[in-house]
């Protein structure tokens, strides 16, 4: 049976807590690389692996890190797994390592990351820190993959664009065209069409909250004696 901090755990990662809408960490790949649902998908996966090994790995070693030097030490562990994973990438889907750029590296820096692995996993057991980092990576992954696919249906007016880059030139022709003969929206697939749409999507998010809160009960009027 699942424990109550379990589920606590995947709530607060894929909603409560969500880093993408709640928390507001990695605006800058958030921001920059989501104009496609290819790229805010790989972005996110690998997002979510270097997260999850680092919380894994910092969980198993962090009684045995001094606490004066445990940033430090935290920052080497997520470059050293941020390095395999671009390493990996550029070895096996060159194209998309070009197209995701800087952004890649970048993970190193992302204040997710970071944040997990001093917040959670250095305090927490290695598998709660492991499902911790997953679903706070795939709550990232999710608003990354909404966010791409309104800014590139708005922009292009397709879904899966680019999607060779990943997969070969056979999965050109999985690209969905939504609207044909659409002359495009360059706004949405620039970054103010990020901002935008992030601002929709925490809207969105409030809003739902609103809904689900319960409402409080009408004050009743004093009737004079």
């Amino acid at each position: 049976m699942i424990s109550a901090e379990t589920r606590e755990i995947v709530y607060n990662g894929l909603w409560k807590q969500n880093p993408g809408i709640v928390q507001l960490l990695g605006l800058c790949p958030l921001l920059a690389i989501s104009n496609t649902v290819v790229n805010s998908l790989s972005l996110g996966l690998a997002t979510t692996l270097v997260m999850a090994v680092a919380s894994g790995s910092v969980s198993l070693v962090r009684n045995f890190i001094p606490h004066e030097i445990r940033l430090p030490t935290f920052v080497l562990i997520i470059a050293a797994l941020v390095t395999v994973v671009q390493l990996f990438m550029n070895a096996y889907v060159h194209p998309l390592y070009l197209v995701l750029g800087i952004f890649i590296p970048l993970i190193t820096t992302n204040c997710i990351v970071l944040a997990r692995v001093e917040t959670f996993a250095s305090k927490r057991s290695t598998a709660h820190s492991v499902l911790d980092a997953v679903m706070m990576g795939l709550g990232l992954t999710g608003v990354l993959v909404i966010l791409g696919a309104m800014r590139e249906l708005t922009g292009k007016g397709t879904l899966f664009s680019g999607l060779d880059l990943a997969l070969g030139p056979a999965a050109k022709d999985w690209v969905i065209d939504v609207l044909p003969d659409y002359q495009g929206f360059l706004l949405a697939i620039l970054p103010p069409g990020a901002f935008l749409g992030l601002g929709l999507l925490i809207a969105l998010k409030n809003w739902l909250e609103t809904m689900r809160s319960p409402k409080p009960a009408p004050a009743m009027a004093a009737v004079p004696g």
